[in-house]
């Protein structure tokens, strides 16, 4: 973990203790960051990329950067040991119907949203990149299911794609012909939403979360 991003996440845990940045809070700017952090803006970007990966922040833009709903800390997060096929396990569970509810209630600025993580997911050539826009989307598609619960359960779930097994598989198996093939999933997912299609939806998700399960596990 780099130097930055402990800084921020010391200043977002103790934020939650006092109560100045509990969930659904406003952070700081990246120039109030700058400055509290005496990190140049690359790094506060860097450290922001990750936690919002996690799950732990959202941005909007025009708005800033806001405390998601769920406070994750060592013990509400996935256990360190949790395996790429739990975590296949969960996600195959839970993301479809997520992404059914998604459909019947997300508002316009959440579809404008997920559209902005999708053209930037296709614009992204790199690994880290591509998977950093993955994260988001599925995120903000989990967030315009507009259910706390839900998406407290999708967040402890998403820390599990910031432990270390994860990521080394991910990277292992990352191609870019794969990249392309998950983008037209994920353009397949984003275009169910629009059309209101739950059922859509849930398939599209559900092809999608196979097709990942498949390349990084095998096929069984």
């Amino acid at each position: 973990m780099i130097p930055v991003e402990r800084s921020l996440r010391a200043l977002l845990d103790d934020g939650a203790r006092d109560g100045t940045l509990g969930p659904g809070s406003k952070l700081p700017t990246e120039r109030d960051l700058v400055e509290r952090l005496s990190a140049p803006r690359s790094a506060i970007r860097r450290a922001l990329d990750a936690l919002e990966a996690e799950g732990l922040v959202v941005r909007e833009v025009g708005r800033g950067t806001f405390r998601t709903e769920v406070i994750t800390g060592p013990s509400d997060g996935a256990p360190s040991d949790t395996s790429p096929a739990e975590i296949m396990q969960v996600r195959l569970a839970l993301e479809p119907s997520v992404a059914a509810i998604a459909a019947r209630v997300a508002t316009q600025a959440d579809l404008e949203r997920i559209q902005q993580c999708l053209v930037a997911g296709g614009k992204t050539d790199d690994f880290e990149g591509f998977e950093a826009w993955d994260a988001r989307l599925h995120r903000a598609i989990a967030g315009a299911a507009h259910n706390g619960l839900l998406l407290n359960l999708f967040d402890v779930m998403n820390t599990a794609r910031a432990l270390p097994v994860w990521g080394s598989l991910k990277r292992r198996t990352s191609t870019p012909e794969r990249r392309r093939c998950y983008h037209a999933e994920h353009t397949d997912i984003v275009e169910a939403l629009g059309d209101r299609d739950p059922d859509g939806a849930r398939a599209a998700m559900l092809t999608h979360l196979r097709n990942v399960s498949d390349n990084l596990l095998g096929r069984h």
